[in-house]
């Protein structure tokens, strides 16, 4: 799939200064890789002749083993996979420790290590190293700080090596700024008591800062133990988020795989202006070489190893509780700050389901920060054709249980004498009937607030937002939108982690059967027997999906065939291909029409990377056309 790599890091088996031993231990890995898909490939620093060997690293015999087994390793390298495997290198009469870069049976170039620290009694520093071509066996290369690896395909690697990416300005950084999109880093270091934080926050805090995805693959256990302990750590990132690391530390002997998604880096380079500014303020022409490469680095099976279904949610439950409260006390800051110049009184709707009950766990939580009575909250139940007896009792009860001033208003006859006003026939449960019901409510809110000298307090949500899933000068309008910046597959997730948390107990039962309740705009009547008839996503699709699709065209702009092959492997076994490109066609075609609504809507704080506020969240023309994108979306065979 297009710029979508297989990458792994591998610590193999090892002897200290054994190059013929360590080199066999390296084609396993190389063999092993290759059956997993993977096409990028990272060993640890010195992981020819381990890290440890001391001043034998001077000694003439090693030096001549590890040419021969540089060859050794080179010939097993296929030309679909390239390789970056840390070495002692003797460059004309220079020891430099170096990462080696080898494909398709060739040694290609090598970057070495520039700083260099205590090792300086065996090597020297790469900046030092002026030639620019050498000669191993056969193989001649360039061998330099500034080289960037770039594939066919345009997958551009460059390396730094172990303390190199702890320096206040790496040399990883400069050829990030310089074009590499991968940052391999063969790495050494001694096992201590705070190494795991330490290597893992610089790791990630590299790839966020230079916008790449970062290789990091420490020497293992098998090194020697007379001064430290090699711990064999194993990381991968991309764009501030760790994709893996080694489940045992201290390790050896293993093979870390994921797949990298460098779409994601290239589209934040492209929006990026600090990042380019940088780059023209940093990057010297001079000191940079690229060098090209036949192979392509993309994933030729199409099948990745995993893409999650929720992008909006995380997949581990503490990190989840952790971020869904996060979002809330974030949610709930920014009303107490816009109650402060407003009076301090809020007026909301309540209709039982998951988006108002949001807004209103906001609104207490919102009057705790700033001081104030549950009782300035009026919120407001407004029953009428549509509203169901589960839902009216899960609003009534949380009003009560929650302490605010609840009220409630039926607009049934409101809304018949409106549709009597403009000769409307309520049998006729068209887009009218369902509007008119929203602008009333809407209407009863704006005068309630006016009543109590308060504000009111939307409840929309960000996916409702991007498919225009809300009634024009209806709900689509307030005074501030608490929920604008947070998605639906999010929602219901931020609520439960609230419960948890043991906040407001007297109304924990009734928050559990709001999260049991299907989503639903309740406009049409109930069934029979009163229970919701009109559910949303039988009507517009499943929240999982537009999400999916929201996430991907508004935080990577990614184009509609990318979006149907990532989501059919994310979904796999849950929607087939047709319900897949039926949906994709239904987000496409709303995404574009509805811009007009999210052009005015009203204030909401940002909680994420993915926003539609015109004021800076996503900014795009109501009139623009998405002829494009929906024939993209047509000739997707199915």
């Amino acid at each position: 799939m297009k710029d979508i790599l297989r990458a792994a890091v591998a610590v193999p088996e090892l002897r200290v200064a054994d190059a013929a031993f360590n080199a066999a231990g390296i084609v396993k890995k190389i063999e092993q890789a290759r059956g997993e898909g993977v096409t990028l490939l990272a060993f640890p620093e010195l992981a020819l002749t381990g890290s440890t060997c001391g001043d034998l690293f001077a000694a003439d015999l090693l030096t001549e083993r590890v040419g021969e087994a540089l060859c050794l390793v080179a010939a097993a390298v296929p030309g679909d996979m390239l390789v970056v495997l840390g070495a002692p290198l003797l460059a004309n009469g220079v020891l430099l420790n170096c990462a080696v870069f080898l494909t398709d049976g060739r040694i290609v170039g090598a970057v070495p290590k520039t700083f260099v620290g205590a090792e300086a009694r065996q090597f020297a520093s790469g900046k030092d190293f002026d030639a620019r071509l050498v000669t191993v066996g056969c193989f001649t290369f360039p061998v330099g700080t500034g080289l960037v690896f770039r594939a066919a395909d345009g997958t551009t690697v460059g390396a730094e090596i172990g303390g190199d990416l702890s320096a206040p300005v790496s040399p990883g950084s400069l050829l990030a700024l310089a074009g590499a999109e991968v940052l391999v880093c063969p790495a050494a270091d001694p096992e201590t008591v705070r190494t795991a934080e330490r290597r893992r926050a610089a790791v990630v805090q590299q790839s966020a800062a230079s916008m790449a995805a970062c290789l990091f693959v420490g020497a293992g256990t098998d090194e020697s133990v007379s001064d430290a302990l090699y711990a064999g750590r194993g990381l991968i990132a991309l764009g501030g988020t760790l994709l893996a690391e080694n489940e045992t530390c201290p390790a050896r002997d293993y093979l870390l795989t994921t797949d990298l998604d460098l779409g994601r880096v290239r589209h934040d380079r492209l929006v990026d202006k600090t990042f380019a500014a940088a780059a023209a303020h940093y990057t010297d022409a001079e000191s940079v070489e690229i060098v090209d490469l036949p192979l392509s680095l993309a994933v030729s099976d199409g099948k990745l190893l995993r893409v999650s279904r929720l992008p909006f949610v995380p997949d581990d439950s503490e990190e989840r509780r952790a971020r869904c409260l996060r979002v809330f006390e974030i949610q709930a800051a920014a009303l107490a700050r816009r109650l402060a110049p407003t009076g301090g009184k809020l007026t909301l709707g309540i209709s039982g389901g998951l988006d108002s009950t949001l807004a209103l766990l906001v609104a207490m939580r919102a009057m705790e920060i700033a001081g104030l009575p549950a009782t300035n909250v009026t919120a407001v139940t407004m029953p009428c054709f549509g509203t169901s007896d589960a839902t009216h009792k899960n609003a009534l009860e949380l009003m009560q249980k929650l302490g605010v001033t609840a009220r409630e208003i039926p607009i049934k006859e409101a809304v018949l004498q409106h549709f009597r006003d403009i000769g409307h026939d309520p049998a006729d449960y068209s887009v009218t009937y369902e509007n008119s019901q929203a602008r009333e409510r809407t209407q009863v809110l704006m005068d309630v607030a006016n009543q109590i000298g308060g504000m009111v307090l939307g409840t929309g949500d960000l996916s409702e937002l991007a498919l225009g899933w809300c009634t024009y000068n209806g709900d689509h309008m307030s005074m501030y939108d608490v929920n604008a910046g947070v998605p639906k597959t999010l929602i219901r997730w931020i609520i439960g982690a609230v419960v948890e948390s043991g906040r407001w107990p007297k109304a924990a039962p009734a928050l559990r059967r709001v999260l049991d309740t299907p989503i639903s705009p309740e406009l049409l009547p109930p069934d029979a027997v009163g229970n919701i008839a009109q559910k949303t996503e039988e009507l517009v699709g499943p929240y999982a999906l537009h999400d999916f699709f929201l996430y991907y065209t508004v935080r990577y702009g990614y184009r509609p065939a990318k979006i149907f092959d990532l989501a059919m492997l994310a979904f796999d076994g849950l929607f087939d291909a047709a319900t897949v490109k039926k949906w994709l066609g239904v987000f496409c075609r709303r995404f574009f029409t509805q811009q007009f609504k999210r052009n005015c809507m009203p204030d909401g704080v940002g909680i994420g990377s993915v926003g539609l506020s015109p004021r800076g969240g996503w900014q795009m023309p109501a009139d623009a056309v998405a002829a494009e994108w929906q024939k993209e979306i047509e000739s997707i065979e199915c």
